[in-house]
């Protein structure tokens, strides 16, 4: 590996001048064979601006999973104006697959079946289908590379860009995928680690396809928190007096859009999603009150323009996912790292279950039969069983309403790991720390990653967004 580790790169200014320098560097397409095909990493960095009190580097990797959207590159320029930018110099990269890194080709598999948030059972060989032709699609855009894009590789390159660079140690945040991917890391590279930030972390002993399943619960959470805030201001909404009437006039207006002549599956699909997706942002409770009621209303009425125009903010699914002839294929190569059930009655026995429990946010998708259940290949190498031996204490931050990763996956990764656990309570935050906003949190990581000041083992903090300021009834 010393080919790879005594690389120098040639850094180059920024065409905005902007004081971020761009680089490329070579990897191993597969480390087991590192006399074979490299693949090339895309790097950014911002210098710390008070070289006097610099203490090293600072990696991050956002989620997807995969580094979603190829954002990594720009990660430093989130960080710009923070206290980080003084004492660290910021590195940014594409992880593996995406973005200006070698990007994991898929070929577009639009699919055929509609998107409906309440399937019958007479649709789901439809869905199935999509999903092995889905898969198929991977494996001929993919190629040769797309065995080799994992987590565990993308810990490898991290460490090779450490050693690039000419550090002992590097300091990491990792957001949602990210946060396993910096878990990985201190796994593999103990010696390489210093300080450890792990932003709404996955479950470290759930599958993909169990990391999917707890997302139908996550968003069911923060829907029954809504209910009740809202029943409990009944002289305000006039929607129901407790969670469970409230949650009946949702019904209702599930029903009544059903009845519709056109779109219906469409325009409920939409509100079940508006529904789950709102829920978690405590700021909006009463906009998503005030929503349900007028869907309802327009609904009972069958005026479906009136119906299209209070949906028309909700979306169903990545529009760069049937766009095209040619997308990234990181997501599904990464969830591929685990097994799948080849049974296809797993899936529908649980797509029955979650479209009775979960209807909210889209929640059947998460039981429905993914690209896994026909996967193409086997991965090389089995997922890192995560430990903590050999680099210090780190820092977890988890929203215990993140719709996303569960609260539980932060609580059981703070367990497993020793490391202090931050809560954002009452919130569906994700991603919080910078790119969320959250001066609550930012202001406790911010000290623990440039001064070394952990919180206490289990702390908490507010919010960003509290809960509407309207009074309950008397």
């Amino acid at each position: 590996m010393s080919q790879f580790h005594t690389q120098r790169p040639r850094w180059s200014p920024a065409p905005d001048k902007d004081q971020v320098e761009h680089a490329t560097i070579e990897v191993p397409r597969d480390y087991a064979d590192p006399e074979g095909e490299r693949i090339t990493l895309a790097l950014s960095r911002r210098r710390a601006t008070d070289p006097a009190r610099r203490r090293g580097i600072l990696l991050a990797v956002n989620g997807g999973p995969g580094g979603d959207w190829g954002g990594g590159k720009d990660l430093p320029g989130r960080y710009a104006g923070t206290p980080l930018q003084e004492v660290y110099d910021l590195i940014g990269f594409d992880p593996r697959g995406i973005g200006d890194s070698t990007q994991l080709h898929a070929e577009v598999a639009v699919p055929a079946q509609p998107f409906d948030s309440r399937p019958p059972d007479t649709a789901f060989a439809g869905i199935a289908e999509d999903m092995r032709l889905r898969e198929e699609a991977c494996a001929r855009g993919g190629g040769e590379l797309r065995p080799h894009i994992s987590t565990r590789n993308t810990a490898r390159d991290m460490d090779v860009i450490r050693a690039v660079l000419d550090e002992e140690r590097i300091s990491f945040v990792g957001y949602a995928y990210g946060a396993y991917v910096g878990a990985v890391y201190g796994s593999l590279f103990p010696g390489g680690l210093d300080r450890l930030v792990l932003d709404s972390c996955v479950g470290p002993h759930w599958t993909w396809r169990e990391q999917f399943l707890q997302q139908g619960d996550a968003v069911q959470r923060n829907v029954e928190l809504w209910a009740g805030w809202v029943g409990a201001r009944q002289n305000t909404f006039g929607i129901g007096a407790s969670a469970e009437q409230v949650l009946t006039t949702v019904e209702e207006a599930v029903t009544a859009l059903e009845s519709l002549p056109e779109e219906s599956v469409r325009l409920r699909t939409l509100f079940d999603g508006a529904v789950g997706n709102r829920a978690a942002d405590r700021g909006r409770w009463d906009g998503l009150a005030v929503l349900v009621a007028g869907v309802r209303r327009a609904a009972v009425d069958a005026d479906q323009d009136a119906c299209r125009e209070l949906l028309a903010e909700q979306g169903t699914w990545r529009p760069a996912d049937s766009e095209g002839d040619l997308r990234i294929g990181v997501l599904e190569a990464i969830t591929l790292e685990h097994a799948w059930p080849a049974d296809l009655e797993v899936y529908y026995q649980d797509m029955r279950e979650f479209r009775k429990r979960f209807p909210y946010g889209y929640g059947v998708l998460r039981a429905s039969p993914w690209v896994g259940a026909f996967r193409a290949f086997e991965a090389p190498e089995e997922p890192v069983a995560l430990t903590r031996d050999g680099y210090p204490t780190g820092l977890i931050v988890q929203a215990d309403g993140d719709p996303m990763d569960h609260y539980d996956g932060g609580v059981a990764m703070a367990e497993l790991l020793g490391h202090h656990l931050l809560t954002v309570e009452d919130s569906g935050e994700h991603e919080v720390y910078v790119l969320g906003g959250n001066p609550h949190v930012d202001e406790v990581v911010h000290r623990y990653l440039v001064d070394g000041v952990l919180p206490p083992a289990r702390s908490s903090c507010t919010g960003l967004t509290p809960r509407p300021d309207l009074p309950a009834d008397a």
